[in-house]
Parts: structure tokens; C-alpha cells; sequence
């Protein structure tokens, strides 16, 4: 049998989870126990009850145990979708553990109990999940997933003091098929190397743990079979086989199943268990819905792409006379650049992409400053080379990078028209040729995509239109001009729209800002009735859906939809006018942009895939054993499971599906199946009044922690679960804010002393003079903004400062308030 990790914590548990060893109860502080002392006891205790281990019994504090369980199966969750490609939307689950975890407050909630049956389990967990949280946000998944390891052997910890060391090991064995379910999921987003891996670790994992051999005595048919699962999960994904994939991990947790019930005597045990696994799935289909979006990743993406059309069109300004105008487009990109999420985004992902596109933009304004047409052209095509590698360091998907160059071709083609307008066809043709010559390098995978997806549509686009359009610009054919110039451009939205909503609403970002600057430089030069024509256009056709962009933008954020409508109208107001079109396109540039964060961040395109999760649950649940124990334990729990499994399908499919009325539900079935469902936790949270009430009464605020929020107040910071909302506020020196306590356990909030202006007074909540001061305030119950209250601030320093939550740092509740002059 391979020897356990070297990592011991205090309790005798390795904090590396499942790959630990078990000392007896009776030695918690030995941290020196070795591989061989640990497999004798292993061999003891194996196929024994609970009821045979000092202090194990069958209660309220099993079924917190196997709440434990659920929590220690969504940390895995994160990491797989780290493996699977989309490191932020795990970065989100692991933000999501620590909310609830935040709320599972009550005698027998899950944190409340944490903290009272382990204060280092209780300390690790939190500072684990942590790690996870922040090594995704940077895209370390190797990183993230050796956090999981450490934060599941905390609860791990936990359980073997709260259930016993069998069904500790139990849960070990469920913890591990839900690991393997996790496959199902990647190989669903197409990541199937991220399939395979999962499989992969699953397997070193149940190898390392002590239930390896445990299983292999109690029930050689499930371990053969979760092995087997296993391998069968490799070689599905070897193949591509998606459906593979998930038929093998299914059978991997089937197998885990029926394992856990061989182990112990209790069925009880197994049992509730089985129900935490199924809470678990049920966040899985969360996590797999809410993965089906681009992500914020793509929104950077967005926001350099439509820096490529507005350097362009300082391109053509210039080589119109409009020299002012050029250097104006160039510097509102560069000033946009600097404040943008992008921005940081971009010097992560690629240095030196970074650096010479910011390097170009330099070489670009003298260019123009110069009047050096040689020059302009160099800088352009040194922003755009760069733009582009960005751009690919930053997303991987096809689909994605060819949406991208889809905006800019059809922002392109927009230009030639113009041009042409104004009576130069040569530069309009040279436009095309330029376009044509990217698509058969196939830039950003465009032209391979556009094939791919349909035959029919790449024809149509290139053989039809675009060489023909290339043809008209250079005879001046103007009515062959108006018919392949709209034939290119619809070819384009047919391709955009056969995409997913979200990621063509990315595209249509950028051809609409494309548009709106297209506006700026023809009022530039002196065109203004053509310029409120263009952005009358572009409101028709944003109106007309824009291929799903309209109605995605205004199910995301309605408020954010209404100021995208609003500044594209001011813009064909200011050309109508004869007012500042620049000033009113940036200004719709920001809204835009705006707008595909907001998209990216709320998409989910796998609605139906996660609701055969659910489905899927539902059917493993009628023929479980855990059904009729759960039956027969409390009917009202036993309707309500399946009551929340069919509302959560439903709600899936729908888009208004919330996991936590499942997760609640199943908790209070694994309460009911150990007998313990009048101490099971009630809400969202776990709260239980008294408990939250005695807690909260424990706590003081201290100078400037007010009830309400006051009326002279100039800002508001919303303390949410594990967050600042917004997490950046812009104010001005003079200002006040107030930071109301709108969700979530008491709050504070503590400058970082190294994030404040030279000049600046140390501020925190509780009127601390230092940061390690406001730390150990809070440790004393001091500082604290609870339900109802706020702290006030005023700024009179100007300058970034930082700030965070003490209590939630951890879970990465930090913000910024930038004071300006």
C-alpha cells in the first residue's frame, strides 16, 4: 500500500484529506504517528461500527459530518474547473463555498460547529479555501488543487472527531466518487485533457487513502468497479467521447455508493452521506451552468479588440487631414487602457505584448504628431500585431477568438464603406484586401472556424462577397459596392449568431463601439449628417437584436442596458447638435464595455446539461437505498427533496435556478435519515436565531460604526457575504462613505497600511491607529458592523486606498477607494 503524505496537522490528520492517515480519538495532539502504526489501526478498525469507537455515535453531529462532506466535494468542484479551462468560474465556486460556509452558522450548522469541534480544522478550512480562491483568480490550478487537498483534510479532521474514524473513512470513499463525477463536467465543457486529469488525481488519491484497502476487504466488486470507472473515464476522454465521460462517472460514484454502504453497520451513515454526495451534484449542475458563459477573460478580450477598430480609424483620420482627431482617437485608447480591467488582465497574460502595444501606442501619436505616414502605418500594424497575440494569451476557444475577429472585420468593413463615401475607393479597397489577406492566414482561427461551422456561410462570405466587395471598391461600382458590402457584413452575423449568445454579444460590442468612434472621426471632419445617420443605424440594429446581443444585454443588467441606450442616443444627439461626438462616444464606450462584463458574468450556455444532472440525481434517488430510509424517517423532509430536486431541473433549464433550496432541502434530509431532523439547521445559511443573536451581542463597532447609514453620506459600499459592492469607488477629497452591512456575519473594515497615500491618516472601522491594532480589535469582538449599521469614512488624502474584511480576507473581501483631487 503507498505511504500516506509526510503532512501531519495537530489533530493527527494529514492535510492533504483523503490521502491521511487516522490516529484513535484518544491521541488528537499526536502529529508523529507513523505509516505503519497508522495502517495496524487502519486493518482494526476496518468493518467495525461506529458505535464500537469511543465517542461515535449515530446524531445531529453525523449529519453535520456529512455536511462537512458536501463542502469538501465542492472544493473539488473548483479545481475541476480550473482543469477543465475556466479558472475564474472556479475561483467564483470556492467565493461561494465561503459565503454559505459563512452562513452555516446555528448549534449545528456547519461553521458554527467547525469552529467548536476543531479551532485549528476551523482556522485551516478557512485560510485553505483561501488559497484556493486566489490561486484560481491567477490561474494556478496545481496551486488551487494542493489548497483543496489541505482545506478537505481540515473538515476531514473535524468529522473524525464529530463521527468516528469509520465513518470518517466512509465519507472519504464519497468524497472520492464525487471527485470522479467531476470528470462529467469537464468533459461536458469539451475539456477532455481536464476529463482525464481529474480521473488521473482521483485514482493517486483513492491509492493514497486508507479506505484503499478498507474497500478492497469490505467489497472487492465496488473497488474493481470505482478502478475500473476510472480508467474507463481515461479512455473516454482519449477519445472525445463527452457521453463517455460521463456514463464512466457515473459509474465511479455509483460504485462509491455502493462501497460506503459495505463499510459500516450503520446505514444511517451511508446513507445520509449518500444524500451530501447528492447535494453536492446539485452544485455541480450550478457550477456547470454557470461555466457555459465566457467569462470575464473574454470581456478583456473584448475591450483590446475594440482597441484594434478605434486605431484603425486614427489611421484613416489621419490620412484624411485630420491629424487632431488621429491623435485624439490614440490618446482616449491610451487613457481607456489605463484604467481598464483589461489592462492588468493583459500584463499577466503577456508581458510583452503588454509593453509593445503601449510602446506602439507611443510610436503611433508621434507618428501622427509628425505627420510620418510611414510611421502611422507601422505603429498600427505594431498595436494590432500585439492586440492580437493579447488576445490569444488571454482565450483559448475558438469560438471566442473567432467571434473577436469577426467585430473587427465587420468594424473594418464599416470603415471601407466610409471612406468610399467620402470619395476615396482606393483606401476603401485596400481595407478589403487587408481583411481578406487575415482571413486566409486564418488570424485568430476565423477562417477555420467559419468553415467549420458552416461550408454554405464560409463561401458565401469570401467567394461571394469579399472578394467581389475588394472588386467594386476598385472599379467604383457603387451598386455592386451597396450589394457585397451587405453581404459580407449579414455573412458576418450569420456567423456570429450561430455561436453562443454571450460570446457573439462580445463581437457585437465591438463593432457597435467600432461604430460609434466611426461617428466621432466623421464629425471630425465635418460630416455630421452622416454621423447621426451611422448611430441611427446602430441603434436599428441593436434594436433588431443584434445576434442575441440586445436581449442578453438587458436580461444581464437592465440598468447597465438602459445607459448603453441612453449614450448611443447621446452620440447621434451630439452629431445632430454640433456638440462633442468624441466626449459622447467615450462615454458609450464605457457603457459598452460595461456591457460585456456584465454578459460575460452572467452567462451560462449549459442550462440543459446541468439539468440532466439533476435529472440524473432524481432517478439514482428512486432507486436508492436511501430513499425508502429517508421515507420512513420524516415524510415531510422526504417530499421536500424530491419537491426542491424537480424545482431545481426545472429552474436550470429556465435560467432562474437557485442551488441553495436544493442544497437546504438535502441537508435537512441528512438530518432526517440519522434521526436528527428537529436539529437541523433552518434557512439559506443555517442561521439559527439565538445562536446569531448571542453572537452578534458579543461584538461592538466603536467610533464611526453609526445605525443606518447617514444622510450626508456621498457614497455607499455594500458589505455583502464575502464582498465589497463596488469593490473599486472613485470618489472625490472631502468625500464621505459609508459601508453598510447588507448580508452575511458582522463585518469590518480595515485600511491596509501599506496600500494608503504617504500623507494619509490610518482609517479602520472601531477607530483603530494601525492595521495589527485593527487585527487584534477584531479578535477582542471589536470594530464590527452588523445588521443594520455602517461605517463612516471620510477621505482627505488623495491617493488609492486599499481595504479589506478581516474576518473575510481570506475569501478575498477586499476593495479600493481612489481619492482624487
Amino acid at each position: 500500500m503507498p505511504q500516506r503524505r509526510d503532512l501531519l496537522k495537530t489533530v493527527g490528520i494529514a492535510a492533504t484529506g483523503l490521502l491521511a492517515g487516522c490516529p484513535s480519538q484518544g491521541s488528537s495532539e499526536s502529529n508523529t504517528a507513523s505509516a505503519d502504526t497508522e495502517t495496524t489501526e487502519q486493518d482494526a478498525t476496518a468493518g467495525t461500527d461506529d458505535s464500537g469507537e469511543s465517542g461515535a455515535s449515530v446524531g445531529p453531529m453525523t449529519a453535520v459530518a456529512t455536511e462537512w462532506n458536501a463542502y469538501r466535494a465542492r472544493l473539488y468542484d473548483a479545481v475541476a474547473l480550473g482543469r477543465a479551462g475556466a479558472p475564474g468560474a472556479g475561483a467564483t465556486v470556492a467565493q461561494n463555498i465561503f459565503a454559505r460556509f459563512e452562513g452555516a452558522s446555528g448549534e449545528y450548522g456547519a461553521h458554527e460547529q467547525l469552529e467548536s469541534t476543531s479551532e485549528s480544522a476551523y482556522e485551516g478550512f478557512e485560510d485553505a479555501l483561501g488559497t484556493v480562491q486566489s490561486s484560481l483568480s491567477e490561474g494556478d490550478v496545481s496551486g488551487a488543487a494542493s489548497a483543496a487537498d489541505e482545506a478537505s483534510g481540515h473538515l476531514q479532521t473535524a468529522q473524525q472527531a464529530a463521527a468516528g474514524q469509520q465513518a470518517t473513512r466512509v465519507l472519504d470513499l464519497l468524497v472520492l466518487g464525487s471527485r470522479a463525477s467531476n470528470a462529467a463536467v469537464a468533459g461536458t465543457l469539451g475539456a477532455f485533457e481536464g476529463a482525464a486529469t481529474i480521473a488521473e488525481e482521483t485514482m493517486t488519491a483513492f491509492e493514497d487513502a486508507l479506505v484503499y484497502s478498507q474497500i478492497e476487504d469490505a467489497d472487492a466488486e465496488s473497488y474493481e468497479a470505482f478502478e475500473n470507472a476510472l480508467a474507463g473515464i481515461g479512455s473516454a476522454a482519449g477519445n472525445e467521447d463527452a457521453s463517455g465521460v460521463t456514463e464512466q462517472a457515473r459509474a465511479a460514484l455509483d460504485a462509491t455508493v455502493s462501497g460506503a454502504y459495505a463499510l459500516v453497520q450503520q446505514e444511517a451513515v451511508a446513507g445520509a452521506g449518500h444524500l451530501a454526495t447528492m447535494q453536492a451534484r446539485g452544485w455541480d449542475a450550478d457550477a456547470l451552468a454557470s461555466a457555459g458563459g465566457p467569462g470575464h477573460a473574454y470581456a478583456h478580450t473584448v475591450t483590446l479588440n475594440s482597441y484594434r477598430a478605434r486605431v484603425a480609424d486614427a489611421d484613416w483620420l489621419a490620412a484624411n487631414d485630420a491629424a487632431d482627431a488621429a491623435s485624439t482617437a490614440v490618446e482616449n485608447v491610451f487613457a481607456h487602457f489605463e484604467g481598464a480591467d483589461a489592462h492588468d488582465a493583459l500584463e499577466e497574460a503577456d508581458d510583452e505584448a503588454y509593453e509593445t502595444f503601449e510602446g506602439g501606442l507611443e510610436d503611433l501619436s508621434s507618428a501622427i504628431e509628425n505627420g510620418n505616414a510611414d510611421g502611422i502605418d507601422s505603429a498600427t500594424e505594431t498595436v494590432d500585431t500585439n492586440l492580437v497575440t493579447g488576445i490569444e494569451a488571454l482565450v483559448g476557444g475558438e469560438d471566442t477568438r473567432a467571434a473577436l475577429e469577426s467585430g473587427f472585420f465587420r468594424a473594418r468593413i464599416a470603415d471601407a464603406r466610409e471612406l468610399y463615401r467620402l470619395g476615396d475607393a482606393d483606401s476603401a479597397a485596400t481595407i478589403v484586401s487587408d481583411v481578406f489577406a487575415r482571413f486566409e492566414r486564418d488570424e485568430l482561427g476565423f477562417h477555420e472556424t467559419m468553415e467549420h461551422e458552416s461550408e454554405d456561410l464560409y463561401h458565401r462570405f469570401e467567394e461571394e462577397h469579399l472578394t467581389s466587395l475588394q472588386s467594386a471598391y476598385e472599379d467604383d461600382d457603387s451598386e455592386a459596392v451597396a450589394t457585397h458590402h451587405d453581404g459580407v457584413q449579414q455573412a458576418l452575423i450569420d456567423f456570429e449568431a450561430a455561436l453562443s449568445t454571450p460570446v457573439a454579444s462580445g463581437a457585437e460590442t465591438d463593432y457597435m463601439i467600432g461604430r460609434a468612434f466611426d461617428a466621432a472621426g466623421l464629425a471630425a471632419l465635418s460630416e455630421t449628417d452622416r454621423a447621426a445617420t451611422v448611430i441611427q443605424d446602430t441603434f436599428a440594429h441593436f434594436e433588431r437584436g443584434a445576434a442575441g446581443f440586445h436581449e442578453a444585454l438587458e436580461e444581464a443588467d437592465e440598468e447597465i442596458y438602459e445607459s448603453f441606450e441612453a449614450t448611443l442616443t447621446d452620440v447621434r444627439t451630439a452629431a445632430e447638435d454640433g456638440g462633442d461626438v468624441t466626449a459622447a462616444a467615450t462615454a458609450f464606450n464605457d457603457e459598452a464595455v460595461a456591457a460585456a462584463y456584465a454578459i460575460a458574468g452572467s452567462a451560462g450556455g449549459n442550462g440543459e446539461a446541468a439539468a440532466a444532472i439533476i435529472q440524473d440525481v432524481f432517478a439514482t434517488f428512486e432507486e436508492a437505498r436511501v430513499h425508502e430510509m429517508l421515507e420512513d424517517a420524516d415524510h415531510d423532509a422526504y417530499e421536500n427533496f424530491e419537491a426542491a430536486l424537480t424545482d431545481y431541473s426545472q429552474g436550470l433549464t429556465g435560467g432562474d435556478a437557485d442551488p441553495a433550496v436544493l442544497a437546504d432541502a438535502t441537508r435537512t434530509a441528512q438530518f432526517a435519515v440519522v434521526g436528527a431532523v428537529d436539529s437541523a439547521p433552518s434557512g439559506s445559511g443555517g442561521h439559527g436565531g439565538e445562536e446569531s443573536e448571542e453572537t452578534e451581542s458579543s461584538l461592538s463597532g466603536g467610533p464611526n460604526v453609526v445605525e443606518g447609514v447617514p444622510d450626508d453620506a456621498d457614497h455607499v459600499v455594500d458589505m455583502e457575504t464575502v464582498a465589497f459592492n463596488p469593490e473599486e469607488l472613485t470618489v472625490s477629497v472631502g468625500d464621505t462613505v459609508a459601508w453598510k452591512h447588507v448580508g452575511g456575519e458582522a463585518h469590518n473594515v480595515v485600511a491596509y497600511e501599506e496600500e494608503l497615500p504617504e500623507d494619509a491618516t490610518y482609517w479602520a472601522s472601531g477607530g483603530f491607529e494601525s492595521e495589527s491594532a485593527a487585527r487584534e480589535g477584531w479578535e477582542n469582538g471589536e470594530g464590527a458592523v452588523q445588521s443594520g449599521q455602517s461605517y463612516v469614512h471620510t477621505f482627505e488624502t488623495a491617493g488609492e486606498h486599499g481595504y479589506f474584511c478581516v474576518p473575510h480576507e481570506a475569501a478575498g473581501m477586499a476593495g479600493t477607494v481612489i481619492v482624487e483631487e
